[in-house]
This record gives structure tokens, C-alpha cells and sequence, in this order.
């Protein structure tokens, strides 16, 4: 069901924080273990970027971002849960251990939250920029679609080890690759600047000046000393920023890069608080956030089971790890996860 942000809810087992296909798994699985749970989705999926995906499996003809997106919401409304627009200004850990999470003028309370917010692409600084990737006109992902590039002229914007390493990788598919830096250094140290030469990738580190569109394709890129080049695709390699402040206002641990550092069952730093998707360290891609979400939602039904009295008698439960707060002084040992 949808709920407004002045609705009032009971005590709930878990909120789900994004709706992109990492929070839209955990919501599906939660609701078919009969959980009281909210997704709260501020609409703003990475995957609904996707033109169409051809690796996702499944899908022998592609499916585009927003149409799974569609489908997982309809397979959810299947279920009872509540189903929530806008976005969680902060996330409180309570004394006894819950969590109260501010949404619109209201609050939600939980004994559980999934943090499944994702990552923003940086863009490159061309015209429509985000209307360019969902078209397909700037690709961001060579794991997804590089088949689709197989013996194509490839521009790659980036620079430093990011973006040689996309380059590299594009390599396998294509011979006729060049790394555009915008106007910005390589920045390369000299061992990859050769790696660089012996695969053949070419480098422009002059700034463009014009880009040509001819239907639907960026075909043309002029450059500031009158070069001109032709392509069939871009690539940007130009990283993401995660949306980490959620995480941060709880003072979750996070990696370098700020994404969040979770365990092999999705917890994350903090007893009860758990993370799936781009937001979490590792491959960016809808399957392993579809599986993360999974990961999650299963561990905290069977934290809740535990709870119930509904497990054996003789089943421990996992230990957190180290980092983790919160912990229990008598936490028990590990059960397997039940069989699907």
C-alpha cells in the first residue's frame, strides 16, 4: 500500500531506505516473510538511467532500466507493505537499540533498516548530459553493454588510473579506443603510460570545444587545436559520489571511497543497520544489488525468528563482527540460511 508522509504507522520490523533494485528486493522478500516494513523511495534509481541492459539475466531481448523498475514495483504491490514517496532526513539509533527515522513531518521506528541509496554518476560536462545517458548516447557501464561495442571506435572521458582502467577493459572488445581528458592531465605514472601505448589506446588531453550530434548519436568531438575525431560511443569514466549521508550522520564505517563497509550478511558497523546495492562496495551491477537485498532481508527475518522463539533450540546465531556496535555480550553462533 502507499502511505503520505503525515500517516502515522506502527512500530515497524524494518524500513527500507531506495528504491532502486537493491531496497526493491529486500522490500519483495520482506514482504513474503509477512514483516511489517516500509520502502521509502525518493524516485531516483540509478537503474532507471539504463536505455536497456543485455546481461541482465533473464531478459534475452534487454530490458530497459525503467521498465524493471516497473516490474519489481508491481510484483511488490502484489504483497502487503507500505510503499513510500520522498526521502529519510536522518536516522536516530535509539537506546533500546531501534531506530527512528525522520520522513517528512513524521517519524518512522523500526527495529531494522536497509540502506539501499546508491551512488550518483559524475557527468561529463556535455550538453544534456543525463538525457545523453538514458538515450545511450554516454554509456557508463562497459560490464553492461561493451558486447554491444564489439569492434566500435570508443571515446572514453577520464583520466588518471580510472580512466585507462575503463579503457583497458574496453579493450577486449574493441582496438580502436581513445581517452579524452577534457582539457585535464593523464596523470598516469610511467608504468601505465606504457601499459597505455602497448594496447594501442590513444590519449587527447586538449580541451573540447564542440560535440556534434548527428540523430542518435554523439558522433563528433572538436577539439581546442582544430582536431576533430568520430566515434560510434562514449564512455564516462569519471567515477560516482555515493549517497553516504544517511550513513555518515549514523557514523557507520565506510571505505575510501565512501561507500559502506557491510559483512558477508549485509550488516553494516551498526547492530540492526544493514546496506544493499551501489551504496556498498563491489560490482556495480542490478544482479548482485538484487542478491544483496536478498542477503539482507533473509538475515533479518531469521534475526527476527530468533527473536519469535521460531528457530531451533539449538541453532546459534552470528556473531557480529568486530567493527560492529551494539553488540550483545552473549551474541550466539551461526546457523546456516534456510534453503530458498
Amino acid at each position: 500500500m502507499n502511505a503520505t508522509p503525515d500517516q502515522a504507522m506502527d512500530h515497524l520490523d524494518c524500513v527500507v531506505v531506495g528504491g532502486g533494485p537493491g531496497g526493491l528486493t529486500a522490500a519483495i522478500y520482506l514482504a513474503r516473510f509477512r514483516r511489517r516494513f516500509a520502502l521509502v523511495d525518493a524516485g531516483e534509481s540509478r537503474a532507471s538511467w539504463i536505455p536497456r541492459s543485455h546481461n541482465h539475466p533473464g531478459f534475452p531481448q534487454g530490458v530497459g532500466g525503467t521498465e524493471l523498475l516497473q516490474r519489481m514495483r508491481e510484483q511488490l504491490g502484489n504483497h502487503e507493505g507500505r510503499v513510500l514517496s520522498g526521502t529519510i532526513s536522518s536516522v536516530t539509533c535509539r537506546p533500546d537499540g531501534t531506530f527512528a527515522l525522520k520522513y517528512g513531518r513524521g517519524t518512522l521506528t523500526a527495529d531494522h533498516v536497509i540502506l539501499a541509496t546508491g551512488v550518483v554518476d559524475v557527468e561529463p560536462p556535455l550538453p544534456n548530459a543525463l538525457e545523453a545517458v538514458r538515450r545511450g548516447l554516454v554509456r557508463q557501464c562497459p560490464i553492461c553493454d561493451a558486447y554491444e561495442m564489439i569492434d566500435a571506435k570508443l571515446v572514453v572521458i577520464g583520466r588518471g588510473e580510472k580512466g585507462l582502467g575503463e579503457a583497458l577493459f574496453l579493450r577486449s572488445y574493441t582496438s580502436d579506443i581513445t581517452l579524452v581528458t577534457l582539457g585535464e592531465p593523464l596523470d598516469l605514472s610511467p608504468a601505465n603510460m606504457a601499459r597505455m601505448e602497448e594496447a594501442g589506446i590513444r590519449a587527447v588531453e586538449t580541451p573540447v570545444t564542440d560535440i556534434a550530434v548527428e540523430g542518435n548519436r554523439i558522433a563528433r568531438l572538436a577539439f581546442a587545436d582544430g582536431m576533430e575525431t568520430t566515434f560510434d560511443s562514449i564512455y564516462s569514466a569519471l567515477g560516482f559520489h555515493p549517497r553516504a549521508d544517511l550513513a555518515a550522520m549514523m557514523g557507520l564505517r565506510l571505505h575510501e571511497d565512501g561507500r559502506i563497509v557491510t559483512d558477508d550478511h549485509q550488516r553494516t558497523s551498526i547492530d540492526g543497520c544493514y546496506a544493499a546495492g551501489d551504496i556498498v562496495t563491489g560490482l556495480n551491477q542490478l544482479g548482485v544489488a538484487m542478491a544483496q537485498g536478498e542477503i539482507a532481508a533473509v538475515d533479518i527475518h531469521n534475526r527476527l525468528r530468533a527473536r519469535e522463539g521460531l528457530k531451533l533450540a539449538s541453532a546459534r546465531d552470528p556473531a557480529p563482527p568486530a567493527f560492529r556496535q551494539r553488540v550483545p555480550e552473549d551474541a550466539p553462533a551461526a546457523e546456516a540460511q534456510p534453503a530458498e
